[in-house]
């Protein structure tokens, strides 16, 4: 679905918020080619309000959200949303956000509206079925009928189906029990690794989130406080004290 071909999302001194509530304050991070970022922090710190700003749903007050595509730069804070999904990037939204009372199929085959992932419908729904299986077998069945683990497996696929470049995926663990938070975070790793994506990925629950991500940014109260691979978010001692202590 995705070629392997250069992509680095920038995000830089970037402020944003909602009327007087100043949601971030000077957030800046990479993502680079074929890299799994998480962004960890509990709820209401800014995790969604930075993915909703990559996505053009909300505009910073201030800094640069630019994404890199092949030699191209994309100035994502001057494009509207579905720019934005047009030029390859895609988001699983928190909750899922299912069209309930349509079928998996149908569900599916709107989130192919992106024009260069129309020509492709039947190879991406394939790619899809391939990755689900689940969702062949109930592809007639209503979204809002399924549990809330066949509900996001049904999410991420339909992100997939615009043939992403860019995949970010907001709280993929929210509702879910422990066993299939583990088997989400597997299979978004799974899909990375298949389709050749970059992938953002915010989440509260640490211990799952590092088991995929190649780099981790800490955010609390809108900034971000620690960044590093994997390994050194581990060592850090301000991480295991106050993070992996309020979360284990």
């Amino acid at each position: 679905m995705a070629t392997e071909l250069a992509l680095e999302l920038i995000i830089e001194n970037v402020d944003a918020g909602y009327g007087a509530v100043r949601a971030l304050q000077g957030v800046s991070l990479r993502v680079a080619n074929g890299e799994t970022a998480a962004l960890l922090g509990t709820n209401g710190n800014g995790k969604s309000t930075l993915m909703k700003c990559v996505m053009g749903m909300v505009r910073p007050t201030r800094g640069t959200i630019r994404l890199d595509i092949d030699g191209v730069t994309h100035d994502l804070s001057r494009l509207s949303t579905e720019e934005i999904v047009n030029i390859g990037v895609a988001m699983v939204p928190e909750g899922r956000r299912l069209f309930p009372r349509l079928t998996v199929e149908e569900n599916l085959l709107l989130g192919a509206y992106r024009p260069l992932a129309r020509a492709d419908i039947a190879k991406n729904i394939g790619f899809c079925y391939e990755a689900f299986p689940l969702l062949l077998e109930r592809r007639r069945q209503l979204a809002g009928s399924m549990s809330g683990g066949q509900q996001q497996m049904l999410a991420i696929a339909r992100a997939l189906m615009s043939a992403p470049r860019l995949l970010l995926v907001d709280e993929p663990s929210v509702g879910l029990a422990p066993i299939l938070v583990s088997q989400t975070i597997s299979k978004i790793r799974e899909l990375k690794d298949r389709y050749g994506l970059t992938v953002l990925m915010a989440e509260q629950n640490f211990h799952q989130a590092i088991r995929i991500a190649d780099r981790g940014y800490i955010i609390v109260h809108g900034e971000i406080v620690f960044d590093g691979s994997v390994g050194e978010l581990e060592q850090n001692d301000l991480v295991k004290n106050y993070y992996l202590g309020a979360t284990a």
